[in-house]
């Protein structure tokens, strides 16, 4: 069945999900959505299983025509959503009628929205996701972001409509243009001087222009190396902080290669990874040092926060 059609593709607007996880010995990224609470927030708003594929809009969003009736949620980054030229919020679920049109504006916080339709679109699984890798060229809608004329369908068994659902406000996150980046060194961290460790921890990194969902390039003190130091290509996980000749940093996100020669002088904690989703160019990073078992308790507490919203709304539903 259809459910809408591209009129507009935004600046890069993609098919998502968590991602694919277990291929990366394989060659293949990780890929998936770069702010996953917002993402599972979405889909829990519509009724859906918290991974079904949603579209990720990137700063500018696109512009759709439903084609049928559904249910929808808007989450994460304010890109001034509308229906009908009608401003609506994000963090609800909403209801679309045939032929109305979703569109956005401007972006007023945050970088990535997410948009997840009730039922969830009908996209084909490919190593367990139906996220887009947009260097590799599969996944999501013919391996791309979308583009103007797209038609995306949507799963049959969408059951009934869910009563409308709203976050509350004290559960809803605020973004902004500062970041603090929970980080363990190494696995490279001895490739590198004290002067230089003592930048890094902490000096204040800027977000360059030539980012994307690959890596961040971060603009600001200059690390160094002790000397001319080379090494074998390693495994490369999401959060890494590799370090090339230039001296200048790259934070590593969710389209990341698997392996890579340069040194990591840090890898970034997973729940800041997902809070980093929503940075955007000339947005500021400093990064703070953290214990391993302090990492594995902010992992806990980040787990605990989803779970806490997936018990919110379903004992709103229920009402």
């Amino acid at each position: 069945m259809r459910l809408l059609k591209v009129l507009k593709p935004g600046f890069s607007t993609t098919i998502q999900d968590y991602g694919r996880v277990g291929y990366q010995k394989y060659g293949v990224p990780v890929s998936g959505v770069m702010d996953p609470v917002s993402f599972f927030t979405a889909n829990l708003l519509v009724g859906n299983h918290m991974n079904e594929a949603c579209l990720e809009a990137t700063v500018l969003g696109p512009k759709l025509r439903f084609l049928n009736e559904t249910q929808i949620a808007i989450t994460g980054a304010d890109l001034s959503p509308s229906i009908n030229h009608d401003d609506v919020c994000n963090w609800r679920t909403l209801q679309v009628h045939k032929n109305d049109l979703l569109s956005f504006g401007h972006s007023r916080s945050g970088c990535r929205a997410y948009v997840a339709v009730k039922g969830g679109l009908s996209i084909p699984i490919l190593m367990g996701s139906r996220s887009t890798c947009i260097r590799a060229g599969f996944g999501g809608h013919q391996g791309r972001p979308l583009k103007a004329g797209d038609v995306l369908k949507f799963n049959a068994n969408s059951g009934k409509p869910i009563p409308i659902l709203k976050l509350p406000e004290s559960l809803i996150p605020e973004y902004t243009s500062k970041h603090e980046a929970d980080i363990i060194l190494g696995p490279q961290d001895d490739y590198f001087t004290k002067e230089s460790i003592s930048k890094f921890l902490t000096g204040t990194f800027t977000i360059s222009m030539d980012s994307d969902r690959m890596g961040y390039r971060l603009e600001g003190e200059i690390i160094k190396y002790k000397n001319d130091q080379r090494m074998i290509s390693d495994a490369i996980p999401v959060g890494a902080v590799q370090v090339p000749e230039s001296g200048k940093p790259i934070l590593m996100m969710r389209d990341a290669q698997t392996t890579g020669g340069y040194p990591k002088i840090a890898v970034v904690s997973t729940p800041t990874i997902a809070q980093l989703g929503q940075a955007k160019p000339n947005d500021e990073i400093t990064f703070q040092q953290v214990s391993p078992i302090r990492a594995q308790q902010s992992i806990r507490e980040y787990l605990k926060s989803i779970n806490g919203i997936k018990h919110t709304l379903k004992k709103l539903s229920s009402y």
